[in-house]
């Protein structure tokens, strides 16, 4: 079974390696609801207990998905959701954290899952037009209503993730983190520690890049988030995969998967991080929790390290318009 890990000083433990359930809705590739439920019990087999989901990915779908494919299995995980967005004819419109229409999309949200708490509940993305006192203040009155176990943030920056923490403990940031993407290194992560507040980060392997199955933006068809990423277009995706070999070459040498190692890189830097890494097909989940058992040495880290950089790394991590809704 897999080992556990701790999220924050408030009690919450989860598997030390999730499953990111976004992908099963949207983004990438076509859904498939028949191998994407055989996952998420594979899944439960393996010891994930940790899954993550939120009312915006299909939109909806994804929530009732995975409501579906825990019934009967609910006393078994922790179910991370998230809130934040404003969804009009299902499609996703902007910002909304408002008190009011965070009591909603929660109320909705326990219906798609067919359960009578979260776990985890996030605030998506930080919302500028609402103090984040008032959206935690909320979030912490349905922890004292039952509805929620446990607050965390996502993509929040300094500020803001210390004046969440002030108004009720913060358990968990999700933020994107992996070897090619180390945003968070400078001050994020010192700040977590110092404050007791667990990491999840999302995108562990590089969507595609870390495991070698990256193509060009122009590869993918329409719809698909890879194809509109500023790393897979042009000269950027070039010199993304030249930097990305030192993965392929590390995981040849020691018989595992370029993705095993891009995770065992994670879970080698501290105790309060557990990765999700996203997938819809049972090969993929069950490569990703092998990721547990494999050594790194402090030189086979710093390799790493030194590979991917933040210098090395080529392109923003995301469209303009993206980025804009990312707290820093």
């Amino acid at each position: 079974m897999l080992p556990k890990r701790k999220l924050g000083r408030q009690g919450l433990e989860v598997s030390a390696i999730g499953l990111g359930c976004m992908g099963m809705s949207q983004s990438y590739g076509v859904p498939d609801d028949v191998e994407s439920m055989a996952t998420i019990h594979r899944a439960i087999e393996l010891g994930v207990t940790f899954f993550d989901t939120a009312e915006v990915y299909g939109p909806f779908h994804n929530e009732e998905l995975l409501g579906r494919a825990l019934k009967g299995r609910r006393d078994q995980v922790v179910i991370a959701t998230k809130f934040g967005f404003r969804i009009e004819n299902g499609k996703n419109v902007g910002l909304n954290s408002r008190p009011e229409h965070i009591r909603e999309v929660v109320d909705a949200s326990l219906r798609r899952l067919g359960t009578d708490y979260i776990d985890l509940l996030y605030q998506h993305r930080v919302d500028p037009d609402v103090p984040i006192e008032e959206v935690v203040g909320t979030m912490a009155d349905l922890v004292r209503e039952g509805k929620v176990r446990y607050l965390g943030l996502s993509e929040a920056g300094e500020n803001t993730i210390r004046r969440a923490h002030a108004v009720h403990p913060i358990s968990a940031l999700q933020s994107e983190y992996s070897l090619w993407e180390r945003n968070l290194e400078p001050r994020i992560i010192p700040l977590l520690r110092e404050l007791g507040i667990g990491l999840v980060p999302f995108s562990p392997l590089g969507r595609g890049f870390l495991t070698g199955t990256a193509k060009r933006a122009e590869e993918y068809p329409e719809g698909d988030f890879r194809r509109g990423d500023p790393r897979f277009q042009g000269e950027n995706f070039d010199a993304n995969m030249r930097a990305a070999a030192v993965v392929r070459e590390l995981a040849a040498q020691k018989g595992a998967t370029p993705g095993q190692i891009a995770l065992a890189w994670l879970l080698h830097k501290g105790e309060d991080i557990v990765p999700i890494p996203g997938t819809k097909r049972r090969k993929y989940l069950e490569e990703n929790v092998g990721a547990v058992h494999i050594t790194l040495s402090a030189d086979e880290t710093a390799v790493l390290d030194q590979a991917l950089a933040p210098d090395k790394v080529s392109g923003p991590r995301y469209p303009e318009h993206l980025m804009r809704q990312i707290d820093r």
